[in-house]
């Protein structure tokens, strides 16, 4: 069940999702008037329209990875609004070709395009975000972790019982293994706000999400040196 506009601890929090792809975006805030805004991939009158009715306003554009379902409309929300992106994924704003997702990524324009780096720290909107880089889904597919250690914007990283692929031209199966491995090092009480589906909770995934489930084992099993 996706979450109704509410607050959690001092924290303001919606998502929109109604677009062809279900991919979700996150919309949240201190107990300011305003708001990040985390994915916008489609629809970005109806995002405006969400954040006005709610009395926000856009401070800032965080982007887990640049495919065009999490970041097409990141450059219509507003030409003074800050967009952060991995610096490995800012090419796919200016040489989609050579970024090489695999498909057509058209990505409107960003006039302020700031690029970010693992253990980078955002402060905007009453919230402190830290950039998790966890390639693999995109080479510079980030996670952000917000308010410490609650809350975790987890994009194409982790789903509810599923992972993302890494099966694109820029994808890298290993790296993904990897990522997914940092998430198992990660508080069983932390909250995941998903780029699709509904919200889970690391401790939920590392139980029951048969991916972490198989990662885990396959750490666990002894080597062939070992035996």
């Amino acid at each position: 069940m996706k979450p109704s506009a509410s607050m959690v601890g001092l924290m303001w929090l919606d998502v929109f999702d109604a677009n062809p792809y279900g991919s979700n975006c996150w919309l949240l805030g201190g107990p300011g008037e305003d708001a990040v805004i985390v994915d916008p991939g489609f629809e970005a009158p109806a995002v405006r329209a969400l954040l006005a009715r709610s009395g926000r306003t856009p401070a800032a554009i965080l982007l887990t990875h640049a495919h065009l379902d999490h970041a097409a409309e990141a450059g219509e929300i507003g030409a003074e609004v800050p967009v952060y992106v991995h610096d490995l994924d800012a090419l796919a704003f200016t040489d989609e070709e050579a970024w090489h997702a695999g498909f057509p990524n058209p990505l409107a324009p960003v006039t302020d395009l700031r690029t970010v780096r693992d253990g980078d720290v955002i402060t905007c909107a009453g919230l402190t975000i830290e950039v998790l880089h966890t390639p693999g889904h995109t080479p510079g597919h980030c996670c952000f972790l917000i308010e410490g250690e609650t809350l975790l914007c987890s994009g194409d990283l982790v789903f509810a019982g599923s992972i993302g692929r890494s099966d694109f031209p820029n994808g890298d199966p290993a790296a993904m293994s990897d990522s997914l491995r940092r998430f198992l090092t990660w508080p069983d009480e932390l909250r995941v706000l998903p780029g699709h589906g509904p919200e889970t909770m690391v401790g939920r995934e590392r139980a029951s999400n048969p991916f972490l489930r198989e990662l885990s084992a396959s750490d666990a099993a002894p080597s062939r040196a070992d035996r």
